[in-house]
């Protein structure tokens, strides 16, 4: 007899439908896999049958065949745990074929018959409502995030033999309700930018960062407080929709790092790796499965690179794909595969190896030679693609006493900045973009006019600074922002003024 129910596979962080079968021949005890299974998938064979013994139910004694399909596609992990034991249940004759139409059933096995949490389990219920099935049966500690997914009736397990008696209508369970947000616990050491002392123009040019999703650079001597910047920087950055915490989310469950009790992430990703960092780290990579790299995660939020000039040049190489058109793709002999990864990029850096080239009282140890060598290690390119480079100074003593006055909150300051995204958004409203940054060449030219006073100054710039053309795409970017920040409807000269101030190196930093 042959039984048959759907599950789901990943490719990258889409899932897509595989079905399920079954079929049971008689003869001599014999269990296979076929349909491009991995490893985990083939050693389910052990799981399943533990847990069917420990939960009560009789092997049948013949020819087991099981196939996942399409076939021509890998199946990896041990979500097909469940799907199987219960499409073997229902070839015996055990579960009615009919409960089992148009469901979804993805889970992993203990072998006493619980249930155990997957990944990826919210591009699934993704996936279940586009194919507007009847609903998904899930492990209940992966139910309220696939229950975020609207329209999606999901029904949560803890046991092998609990499943079997809901599809048996023996059992009653519950569908499962979303929790859109975990619980979010503020810390007494929460970071704030009112912690930031001096440094006015360093907040300046991150609020302008952060209300138009500009890359950022920061270059300063160790102490000046750059890390200590980056850090605060995810608290100024504007709200987000369930839409975008959605579509983050998804790659975060699919890399398995949705924490417990966790639907959707409660804030934009801040993703710091270290230096030491490989290619397929950064960009995503590995054989099967592909995994999203830290571009990826930090979609829709901060990608934090310090000590830029310590990271291989190979893989700071990789990032002008992503940074240009907001996806990274991943190609193997096999196949290709996209992921998101539309971030802020913020680095930091010393101005020469000894990093005291710019302090006013440490004298500097390097020589030219040392110092043209270091910053050659980050490609003319890359820079281009950095809107905003800022220099930030030692901080003084009298900035550092106790009784100096704090710089504004964080509040005070993400205020101003979800004024100028609302600006943003309805000036894009009928467009695919958000944000000052993504604007291409046919909005710049709508969207980022100037004077002839203003034009004439950036005529200047460009030709005393060498600035190339997309240094200038980007100083108009930067100045639309700027004025959005004002309120002004046009750029004006004093706005451009700024953003040319914000471009360090080409100014000879």
């Amino acid at each position: 007899m042959i039984a048959k129910l759907f599950s789901a596979a990943h490719l990258g962080i889409e899932a897509f439908p595989v079905e399920v079968e079954v079929d049971l021949t008689p003869g001599m005890f014999f269990y296979v896999t076929v349909g491009l299974p991995d490893a985990a998938v083939k050693e389910s064979q052990n799981r399943i049958l533990a847990a069917l013994k420990n939960s009560g139910f009789d092997m049948p004694v013949k020819r087991i065949t099981v196939n996942l399909a399409p076939a021509d596609v890998r199946k990896e992990g041990s979500a097909f745990d469940l799907p199987i034991a219960l499409a073997i249940l229902a070839a015996q004759g055990i579960i009615p074929a009919e409960r089992l139409e148009n469901l979804f059933i993805i889970g992993e096995l203990a072998l006493d018959g619980r249930v155990k949490p997957v990944r990826g389990m919210l591009s699934v219920a993704v996936t279940v409502k586009a194919r507007h099935a009847a609903g998904l049966l899930c492990p209940a500690k992966n139910a309220g995030e696939a229950a975020v997914v609207d329209g999606v009736n999901v029904y949560p397990v803890e046991t092998l033999a609990q499943a079997v008696g809901w599809l048996l209508g023996e059992t009653v369970i519950e569908k499962a309700t979303p929790m859109l947000f975990g619980p979010e616990v503020i810390l007494e050491d929460e970071v704030d930018f009112s912690e930031v002392k001096g440094q006015h123009h360093v907040r300046r040019a991150v609020e302008v960062a952060a209300a138009g999703g500009h890359n950022m650079l920061m270059i300063g001597p160790p102490g000046s407080g750059k890390s200590m910047i980056a850090r605060r920087l995810s608290t100024v950055m504007p709200g987000w929709s369930l839409e975008e915490a959605i579509d983050c989310s998804r790659i975060h469950s699919v890399a398995g790092l949705l924490g417990r009790n966790v639907s959707v992430l409660s804030r934009r990703p801040f993703r710091a790796p270290h230096h030491t960092v490989s290619d397929a780290g950064l960009v995503g990579g590995g054989n099967n499965p592909v995994m999203p790299g830290e571009v990826s995660l930090a979609h829709h939020g901060v990608l934090f690179l310090d000590e830029l000039p310590e990271f291989r040049r190979s893989a700071l190489e990789v990032l002008r794909q992503p940074l240009e058109d907001g996806r990274v793709v991943i190609s193997r002999a096999s196949s290709s595969v996209a992921f998101p990864a539309d971030f802020m990029m913020v680095c930091a850096m010393n101005p020469c190896p000894c990093g005291f080239s710019t302090d006013p009282v440490k004298e500097c140890r390097c020589t030219a030679m040392e110092m043209r060598r270091y910053r050659q290690k980050i490609s003319g390119p890359l820079l281009d693609r950095i809107d905003i480079q800022v220099d930030v100074p030692a901080v003084k003593y009298q900035e550092l006493k106790g009784d100096a006055v704090d710089g504004e909150s964080s509040a005070v300051i993400r205020a101003r900045v979800d004024m100028a995204q609302s600006r943003q958004k309805k000036r894009f409203a009928k467009s695919r973009i958000y944000r000052n940054a993504q604007m291409g060449s046919k909005q710049i030219k709508t969207h980022c006019k100037v004077g002839t006073e203003a034009e004439n100054l950036l005529k200047m710039a460009m030709e005393r600074l060498g600035l190339s053309a997309r240094a200038h795409s980007r100083i108009l970017k930067v100045a639309r922002t700027i004025a959005d920040l004002a309120g002004c409807d046009d750029i004006r000269t004093e706005h451009v003024a700024e953003a040319i101030q914000y471009r360090a190196l080409e100014r000879g930093l």
